[in-house]
């Protein structure tokens, strides 16, 4: 029989929306299991808009998210088949969702230059929240990629739920996960006198962490690619150095 660990749990703050939210936490509970005690808190709620198509043609879309993906459902049976996709995950949820994905395994910037690699024919539609970095839509048209912003979504800001704000007023360890430069930011802005708790940030990309410089912790760690394995392989990392509760 295999020794459990009678080590703790360290807590781990998710403040993604709550569907990304739920589903990292069941990615923690299986890669770490008892070693780690997933706390929700979403600092963002999802709000889908219903936006008119622009008129004209598209030979393909653009994804930089999978909320992008759920947000245009219902524009789906006037969408072109193919979408360029910024991750291996969004690729899926594209595959998912009928369309044709091509993943640029990467950020914003690994998107781009698959793209001008071998520009379609014809105009691309980038289906996007209502906050994005980057500007694709624009440094595409610039280089010659006809392309044009919808915007599908916002994300309202929300604040720390009362147990979020208790584990961080309490002296311990937290491993606090970073998925956006938004949340990096909004997350700064959540933290007030009488927080006690040390914070091991996991930053999905050095944009992540640069937004979350403001944030008092222990540690920073910047995942090695911008994709949730990464990030795991992150958060492994501070398990180790993160004392026991």
């Amino acid at each position: 029989m295999m020794k459990q660990s009678l080590d703790p749990a360290v807590p781990v703050l998710l403040t993604r929306p709550m569907e990304q939210g739920q589903a990292f936490a069941w990615r923690l509970v299986e890669r770490f299991g008892a070693r780690v005690q997933p706390l929700l808190s979403p600092l963002m709620a999802l709000h889908p808009l219903a936006p008119d198509l622009p008129k004209g043609d598209f030979s393909a879309v653009i994804f930089t998210s999978s909320t992008g993906i759920s947000s245009s459902h219902p524009l789906r049976v006037d969408l072109p088949a193919r979408a360029y996709c910024v991750g291996r995950k969004t690729a899926e949820a594209a595959q998912a969702a009928g369309f044709q994905a091509i993943s640029a395994n990467g950020d914003a910037d690994a998107l781009l230059s698959l793209i001008l690699a071998d520009p379609p024919k014809g105009r691309l539609l980038h289906l996007r929240g209502e906050e994005a970095r980057g500007n694709l839509a624009e440094r595409l048209s610039a280089a010659g990629v006809p392309t044009t912003d919808l915007v599908v979504y916002r994300q309202d800001p929300q604040p720390l739920t009362d147990e979020a704000i208790a584990l961080l007023q309490a002296a311990g360890p937290v491993i606090l996960p970073l998925f956006s430069p938004r949340s990096g930011a909004l997350m700064a802005k959540a933290l007030h006198a009488g927080m006690q708790a040390q914070l091991y940030l996991a930053a999905l990309s050095p944009a992540v962490a640069e937004a979350a410089s403001g944030i008092p912790r222990i540690a920073l760690v910047t995942a090695k690619r911008p994709d949730a394995d990464a990030m795991l392989d992150v958060i492994a990392t501070l398990i180790v150095a993160a004392p026991p509760p």
